[in-house]
């Protein structure tokens, strides 16, 4: 194919409105589910500050500083125990009919323990005995390949484990049941509902805004707190740190880091980064208005993505989109960091079918994250062009349309924008999330020069 660096606008693709909400009905929808896929007495979940999507997912709360837990039982029993300064945050939670109890324990050390500080006590106080059984959700699990009891192996603190193993007693049931969230086909997060996806997309599109703010405003001789001021930040959440590195010629670059008062020269590699829950934007390229080495492997991993976006669909194993990308990448000699694409959440990642050998499947409400990072690049060189999308059947689609007009109208715009600008025209049932969608500058004093299939 032909890739080409052309001067192309990116234009406004509507007014985002109002953010938007989900409903009460929604969370209890999703917390029903859930508890009726763990098949147990009661579903557990884990939460603390960083591990807090599988909470916020089915209640709408997630603690600020401390640990948490959501109980959800038979009958419709939903319960969050939280410590003393997460309590009174709990008013935000969307899940109806639920009660909150403090367990003093999981409250940062220091503070007052003498009303409610025992686990075990609160546990009892919302419902759960001995016999019960539990399926504990963690914040990611293990597969059968990676330890023989893996069923019954938990990413939650010992202490909150045992403290359930306990109140269950011998004759209780305690089993893993991350899965039922974060399976990478089938889990409830996996797969989300419209009102998440409508969240999600108004998110995607402020955090690349933002950050395409930067990438076209950076100049030389800014710092790079300089550079990434320009994001306009107005207080989003936020899922990463958010990044910014640069480096000479020669130097490696750390992609992960945060600003430092480095001042940016002509010719430096320069890589940025900014989360916001359910959406990430990430830019990288040469600091430089162009320079036909750094354009070659440039053109080689457009192709790349362009191949991402025309192998992706509805009903694709993970496997053949591993394949069908890392194998034009090797093609340049270049392969990729990670995983080339993952589904996108609260949390930045949240799992991935895509996968080598992957039999998972792309399916239809799954928001997904393009990211692709070719690797080796020589000392000082960076590439990244990173963007939140979704995939939509015909109904969800239609529900988009009905439920969310300008939502629609807006992925309409992006999609439109690629096909005739970028030479990039999506499958029906890939949904452009971004508001810079594939548009990737390698060069970033000349931002408005993008790479494009002619």
């Amino acid at each position: 194919m032909a890739i080409t660096l052309a001067p192309v606008a990116l234009p406004d693709f509507g007014p985002l409105g109002e953010q938007p909400q989900i409903p009460a009905t929604t969370y209890a929808a999703r917390a029903d589910a859930a508890l009726k896929a763990a098949g147990t007495d009661w579903l557990v979940v884990y939460a603390d500050r960083e591990h807090f999507g599988n909470i916020m997912h089915l209640s709408g709360f997630e603690p600020r500083f401390e640990e948490a837990l959501l109980l959800l039982g038979k009958g419709g029993n939903r319960v969050i125990i939280t410590g003393n300064e997460s309590e009174s945050y709990t008013v935000l939670a969307g899940l109806p009919d639920t009660e909150v109890l403090r367990a003093q324990s999981f409250s940062l050390m220091g503070q007052d323990r003498s009303q409610n500080p025992r686990l075990a006590d609160r546990l009892k106080d919302a419902g759960i005995k001995a016999g019960d059984s539990i399926g504990l959700v963690g914040w990611k699990y293990l597969s059968a390949e990676e330890d023989d009891d893996y069923a019954h192996s938990f990413f939650v603190p010992d202490f909150i484990v045992k403290v359930l193993s306990r109140v269950i007693s011998g004759e209780g049931r305690l089993i893993d049941r991350t899965e039922v969230l974060m399976h990478p086909e089938t889990g409830l997060r996996a797969i989300v509902d419209v009102d998440q996806l409508a969240a999600f997309e108004w998110a995607a599109a402020r955090c690349s805004t933002a950050l395409w703010r930067v990438v076209s405003g950076v100049r030389e001789g800014d710092t790079e707190f300089e550079a990434l001021g320009r994001l306009g930040y107005e207080g989003d959440p936020l899922n990463v740190h958010t990044m910014f590195a640069s480096v000479s010629k020669g130097e490696h670059i750390v992609g992960l880091r945060s600003p430092t008062a480095r001042r940016l020269k002509r010719g430096d590699g320069v890589t940025t980064a900014l989360g916001y829950w359910g959406a990430l934007s990430s830019r990288a390229g040469l600091l430089a208005d162009h320079d036909d080495d750094f354009l070659k492997p440039s053109k080689a991993y457009f192709e790349a993505l362009i191949t991402w976006y025309e192998t992706a669909g509805i009903g694709v194993s993970g496997g053949e989109l591993f394949e069908a990308v890392t194998g034009k990448l090797k093609s340049a000699g270049l392969n990729s960091a990670l995983n080339p694409g993952h589904l996108g959440s609260h949390e930045e990642w949240l799992h991935s079918p895509v996968r080598p050998g992957s039999t998972d499947r792309l399916r239809s409400g799954m928001p997904f994250q393009v990211d692709v990072i070719p690797v080796p690049m020589p000392a000082g060189w960076a590439l990244n062009c990173e963007d939140a999308i979704a995939f939509a059947d015909d109904a969800l689609r239609a529900e988009i349309q009905k439920r969310y007009p300008a939502m629609h109208a807006r992925i309409a715009a992006r999609r439109a924008f690629m096909a005739d600008k970028l030479g990039v025209a999506l499958k029906d049932d890939i949904l452009p999330l971004s508001s810079t969608p594939l548009y990737l500058s390698p060069f970033w004093l000349k931002s408005g020069n993008v790479l494009v299939r002619s």
